[in-house]
């Protein structure tokens, strides 16, 4: 499709004219200006810069560093290209068409091998850099000063190489620079994280050698089978612990409260629900908790950083530390908690495990919920929220503004609660595209909020919760508080080698030493 070509009045054409004369005033005395250094850079940039090869190289670059900040800046950058992309030279080179620059007045050397057949007015590659380079300023502004430099070097060496004419740069500049611009207004940037991870607090306790003291409560049908190869292990690890086995139809919390009163160290094997009902249990005896990861996800294992061999060896070695344990209604959590979308998701999921198992009734529980899942309104400090779903940790965290993965720390005493509003169709797809694209901060519909205690009503009919991943009841009330540092728990020491890995990106707390 040919776009019609506008009519300009005398006085506009005389300002094209005198443009004109400039610009090839300026292309020539860029030109004539014999480099070296131009004749073997501006080439070599100006080739790496077509079909944006360059700038997706970059883009992978920062990615690669595992920095979200970095992740979300070549996103931008890249999303910005396509549009910029689009606007030069599917609109801006079909209203003006233009003659590429004559070439004869360019070095032989300087050339570029391949002279775009397409009109010369705007530049496509200085839209392309400009709308890279500014995407990535938005979202990380050190970062960014590096790439505005290589993308001005880019939009010169596309004069420099016989490609355009300055003012053709200039529109095409002045196009990425719009594109950008006009993004960062419809999607803001995120604020940066400032949560600076500390160092657990270490807790001396008495070694027990061989496991001596030890009582361990496991399943032994956790994790498919898995809590059967822990209790091998903690055998041949630690053979002077007594291991209580969880058999079919016993009831978990008579075992728990049986070992906690004779042992020195509760030790714990099982799934996140099953370690919840251990720290409780130990807790209220004023004992040690040792966790033996064996169920499916492990995510309280996973945020201590704890194996079996590791925990074994703390508890040879006698290295503790103290969490935080959360409470919602009177009831302990130590990693999530949830009301509304979660807790249905997972009500629907058991109710298909049965018959197709547990990894693909998930896949279809969360296909069915966005379509069936009813919002509820919540109150909290005196606003109301229509909400699909609630988010509550027991610490912050890790990272704000984006889908909750890790903590930086387990004892700092606050909730980190997350609501997610129920909006349009539109904003559904909206959210969903923020979720892979770890932009849920930038949504009006998403909020986030740290509190050390919280009330929370809901107003209507009463939904149900969760906590640890499992559906513990309904209600209309959500009482949440944290108990400081009340759960004593075995944890490795970090060392030198850990300290290096948090400086190459590893960030949560708690890494194994070796």
């Amino acid at each position: 499709m040919r776009l019609p070509r506008p009519r300009f009045t005398p006085q506009i054409m005389r300002v094209v004219r005198d443009v004109d004369r400039l610009d090839r005033s300026l292309f020539t005395a860029i030109a004539e200006h014999r480099s070296p250094m131009l004749d073997r850079v501006m080439p070599k940039l100006s080739r790496a810069a077509d079909y944006s090869v360059l700038w997706m190289a970059v883009g992978a670059g920062l990615a690669a560093t595992g920095d979200r900040r970095l992740k979300w800046a070549a996103e931008r950058g890249l999303g910005n290209i396509a549009l910029a992309s689009l606007l030069t030279n599917q609109v801006g080179k079909r209203l003006a068409p233009r003659l590429r620059p004559a070439i004869e007045s360019v070095p032989l050397a300087r050339r570029v091998f391949r002279l775009p057949t397409s009109n010369s007015f705007p530049s496509g590659h200085s839209a392309s850099a400009a709308a890279f380079a500014m995407g990535v300023s938005t979202e990380a502004p050190a970062a960014g000063i590096v790439v505005q430099a290589l993308a001005g070097l880019v939009a010169f060496s596309r004069i420099a190489t016989g490609a355009h004419y300055p003012s053709d740069v200039a529109v095409g500049w002045a196009i990425g620079s719009a594109v950008s611009t006009l993004g960062a207004r419809v999607q803001p940037s995120a604020p940066p994280a400032k949560v600076t991870p500390a160092p657990p607090l270490t807790i001396d306790v008495p070694p027990h050698p061989r496991g001596a003291g030890v009582v361990c409560v496991i399943n032994p049908r956790a994790g498919g089978g898995n809590g059967a190869r822990v209790i091998r292990r903690i055998e041949k690890l630690l053979p002077e612990a007594e291991i209580v086995r969880l058999g079919q139809g016993q009831d978990l919390d008579d075992l728990l409260a049986d070992a906690a009163a004779r042992c020195d160290v509760l030790g714990v094997g099982g799934g996140d629900g099953t370690l919840q009902a251990g720290a409780r249990h130990a807790i209220e005896h004023d004992v040690p908790l040792a966790v033996f990861p064996s169920g499916t996800f492990n995510h309280f294992a996973k945020a201590l950083g704890v194996s079996v061999d590791a925990t074994a060896r703390a508890i040879e070695q006698g290295w503790c530390t103290a969490v935080d344990v959360a409470r919602l209604n009177g009831e302990i959590f130590l990693n999530t908690a949830s009301a509304g979308s979660y807790p249905e998701f997972v009500i629907r999921r058991e109710k298909l495990e049965a018959r197709i198992g547990k990894p693909l009734a998930a896949v279809v529980a969360g296909w069915r919920m966005p379509r069936t899942a009813e919002p509820f309104t919540l109150r909290y400090d005196n606003r109301e929220y229509t909400l699909a779903g609630i988010f509550i940790g027991n610490g912050r965290y890790d990272p704000p503004g984006d889908a909750p993965q890790t903590r930086l720390r387990m004892d700092d005493g606050q909730l980190d609660l997350r609501f997610l509003e129920r909006g349009s169709r539109w904003a559904a797809v909206r959210t969903l595209f923020a979720v892979f694209t770890g932009g849920l901060g930038r949504l009006p519909l998403y909020h986030e909020f740290d509190a050390p205690k919280a009330h929370l009503e809901v107003v209507g009919g009463p939904i149900p919760f969760a906590r640890d991943g499992e559906v513990t009841g309904s209600g209309t009330v959500l009482d949440l508080d944290v108990d400081y540092r009340a759960l004593t728990v075995y944890r490795p020491r970090t060392g030198s080698w850990s300290r290096v890995l948090r400086r190459f990106g590893w960030r949560r707390q708690g890494v194994t030493a070796s």
